[in-house]
């Protein structure tokens, strides 16, 4: 909970928008509350101040850790589809060149039989190489999606062990040892 927050939305019901009729406002008075308000956030401890900025500071990364998580997503799942089609094309390419061999040795039977296993040879070599791309490719986005993982871990727990040391009372040493990326 952001008290920084809840004493600007305080201020605004308060003083800035309160429930009046006319001239009267049901038994508030502005310049005391506001008075009040401003006296209660110059007492905040420095450490608050600091937590609340830390805690906006978190977010903000946790927002670009996100977008950054998207983004290589996004590429690797392109970079697998890029690598599947090269692996595809190349796959066509050798099946193509089998063909033109084993149209050229047509003229003998034994060179016929030849022909025919070079050509499934050739034809599994790619479907394997293939599936070995697409493999490789999903390994990748694996891997870069389990760091992002490890990454959003370490920042949601640094967050959690802040909130607990504030719940009992305690003030982090230092703020900035916390958040490690």
């Amino acid at each position: 909970m952001d008290i920084l927050r809840l004493l600007e939305q305080l201020n605004k019901l308060t003083v800035e928008d309160p429930h009046s009729f006319g001239p009267l406002t049901w038994g508030l008075n502005r310049d005391e509350i506001s008075m009040q308000i401003a006296k209660i956030r110059a007492s905040l401890p420095q450490e608050l101040k600091n937590a609340s900025t830390n805690v906006r500071e978190s977010e903000r990364i946790v927002d670009g850790a996100r977008e950054e998580a998207q983004q290589i997503v996004g590429s690797s799942a392109k970079d697998a589809d890029r690598i599947v089609v090269e692996a595809k094309a190349e796959a066509a390419r050798l099946l193509e060149k089998a063909r033109l061999q084993q149209d050229e040795m047509l003229a003998e039977s034994e060179i016929l039989k030849l022909s025919k296993a070079q050509c499934e040879e050739i034809r599994n070599a790619a479907d394997r190489d293939a599936m070995n791309v697409r493999r490789s490719a999903d390994k990748y986005a694996l891997d870069i999606l389990n760091h992002l993982e490890n990454v959003l871990g370490k920042t949601i727990g640094s967050i959690g062990n802040s909130k607990q040391e504030f719940e009992r009372g305690e003030s982090p040493a230092n703020p900035k040892e916390r958040v490690r990326i």
